[in-house]
């Protein structure tokens, strides 16, 4: 298996060459620059503060059109009940560093390290980056976060303090980038949560081909917010 050095020079190698694993390859930095264009590529890092940088194209990939967003009756209780106000973009560093407390299965540390957080609160800061929050009594109890190209959103990772808290944040957001007319959510690899969701697993070779049309589309950018009116059961 062959894993790259990624050079200083903004180009990755191309996705298809990753291992079974998905890694593709190692080094580099976390510049807006070069991770506009690794999501641009079908391309994520992934980090650790004992090793460097590493780069992912998994071969299957986990998507979630939108469109096929499934929700169980029982969230669908908790979404009628609105127990918790949903907005966008308010406290993106707050869900970012809530989400690097939620420690990996099997690890004592998490992705999320400092350096993640200050190169994605920069994405933020360039309009590539968002969140959507779940709020209770002015608390953050949840939220979710991501990448947006064209009309691809890139998921990250989510959080909860409250029972589906997250669950009901991601909802809203799925749902509203379906009214924005997106055409695919990365989810990145498979879990059973993301997949009662709706998610599936795709060839690599098809997700690099719906991103392609994907990009194709103009980038929502700057701060995200609501449509008027907007309800997540409207947006079936």
């Amino acid at each position: 298996m062959t894993v790259y050095r990624i050079p200083e020079e903004l180009v990755f190698p191309p996705p298809e060459e990753a291992g079974p694993d998905g890694l593709l390859g190692v080094g580099g930095d976390l510049s807006s620059e070069r991770l506009l264009l690794a999501y641009s590529q079908g391309i994520f890092p992934w980090y650790d503060n004992d090793l460097p940088i590493l780069w992912y194209s998994p071969d299957p990939r986990t998507v979630l059109f939108p469109e096929q967003l499934r929700v169980g009756r029982s969230l669908a209780k908790t979404l009628r009940r609105k127990h918790f106000d949903i907005r966008m973009d308010t406290a993106f560093n707050e869900v970012v560093k809530g989400c690097a407390s939620v420690k990996r299965p099997g690890s004592s540390g998490t992705w999320i390290t400092g350096d993640m957080i200050t190169a994605y609160s920069r994405l933020h800061a360039l309009g590539f980056a968002h969140s959507a929050e779940a709020w209770n009594s002015g608390r953050l109890l949840g939220g979710v976060y991501g990448v947006s190209l064209g009309r691809a959103f890139f998921g990250e990772s989510m959080f909860a303090r409250a029972s589906d808290a997250s669950k009901v944040a991601f909802v809203y957001l799925v749902r509203q980038l379906q009214c924005w007319g997106f055409e695919l959510i990365d989810c990145q690899m498979k879990s059973g949560h993301l997949a009662r969701f709706g998610a599936v697993d795709i060839p690599r070779t098809e997700f690099l081909s719906l991103l392609a049309k994907a990009l194709r589309g103009g980038t929502r950018r700057g701060k995200w917010a609501f449509d008027a009116g907007f309800s997540p059961e409207k947006a079936r």
